[in-house]
């Protein structure tokens, strides 16, 4: 016995910006489960910045794509049938192979969620990978704290609105983030309780950050990169941290992209720049849910996605998010 599934693949690598060109949809059959394994059938997928890298063929902290063959990306399903006496049919379970309606998966690679707990996106955004990275991010990376003034570039994105958030709750003194409308800006500052924040395609942005921050920043979570990191350096006070967590900005570009021209800065400021993969913090994940859940049953913590329908979709949904369409995490939504 088979199941016929549908997989989004890797048609070509891009040059510069990903297009439509660059996806390929196939019809595969999958086996039944043997001893150890699980089949799943997938009902929510993410997108992250993350999966552009891994487009290019090039040296890395995880293996690049193949041409021809699926995608993987952070996947909640539901198991439909299991050579794994420990995983029951019916149970609902976090893994790494989405783009595709189903997967076949060794069961020790799955780890099971509970939907009464927390709505299933939840687990792909705010209690997931990126709702780990905003935690790790700020309190180990950036080593946050309170009073400090806290900068945080694509606020309004999947980790942005949570690292301004815990910032927040934890005792920041101040609270800025940029992102890329007005709505967004607003939703920061109106929802969030962000105490400023600014679209950085109104100036530049190293005067909208002066003029949000006016006694400088103590740490910046870095998303974007770029002109971003730059400000950011030149607004940081003595002894500042910076946490460089993505650089969106550069990750389509064709030609190297010069450096912030302000970096001597770091010297006379000495100042604190790392970088971080959510992987190295494993070891926080217990404290990280035991933490963030309670505050995000309760109504402190608050979360949005933009969520995209089909799995046809998911190509699209890769490029809105790159291209900083909606607001919050980006998901696609495969079956129900």
């Amino acid at each position: 016995m088979s199941t016929r599934s549908t997989e989004v693949r890797l048609a070509a690598r891009p040059h510069g910006w990903p297009t439509a060109e660059t996806f390929e949809f196939a019809e595969t059959e999958i086996p039944d489960p043997g001893p150890g394994q699980v089949l799943v059938r997938n009902l929510l997928m993410s997108v992250d910045p993350y999966m552009r890298g891994r487009m290019d063929d090039r040296e890395s902290y995880v293996a690049p794509f193949e041409v021809g063959k699926a995608l993987e990306g952070g996947a909640v399903g539901e198991v439909v049938a299991s050579g794994d006496e420990r995983i029951k049919p019916g149970t609902v379970v976090l893994h790494g192979l989405g783009w595709r309606d189903y997967a076949l998966l060794d069961a020790r690679h799955v780890n099971p969620v509970d939907p009464s707990v927390a709505p299933l996106g939840a687990y792909l955004g705010v209690l997931g990978m990126p709702g780990l990275t905003a935690y790790a991010g700020l309190f180990e990376t950036a080593e946050f704290k309170p009073g400090d003034v806290v900068f945080v570039s694509s606020a309004a994105g999947a980790v942005g609105q949570v690292v301004g958030q815990l910032a927040k709750l934890k005792g920041a003194g101040r609270v800025i983030g940029s992102a890329g409308s007005a709505a967004k800006v607003a939703y920061l500052t109106d929802e969030l309780g962000f105490d400023a924040g600014f679209d950085y395609h109104d100036g530049p942005v190293r005067d909208l950050l002066g003029a949000a921050a006016p006694d400088g920043i103590d740490v910046y979570f870095d998303n974007v990169g770029g002109e971003h990191l730059e400000a950011a350096i030149g607004a940081m006070r003595v002894h500042g941290r910076i946490t460089i967590c993505g650089m969106i900005s550069v990750y389509n570009a064709t030609a190297p992209t010069p450096a912030p021209r302000n970096l001597p800065m770091m010297i006379s400021k000495r100042l604190t720049m790392r970088g971080m993969l959510v992987r190295d913090h494993a070891k926080l994940q217990g404290r990280f849910l035991a933490e963030v859940a309670p505050l995000l049953a309760d109504g402190s913590l608050r979360n949005r996605e933009t969520v995209h329908e089909g799995l046809a979709q998911a190509p699209e949904a890769f490029l809105a998010m790159l291209r900083g369409d909606g607001v919050g995490k980006h998901l696609i939504r495969i079956a129900s």
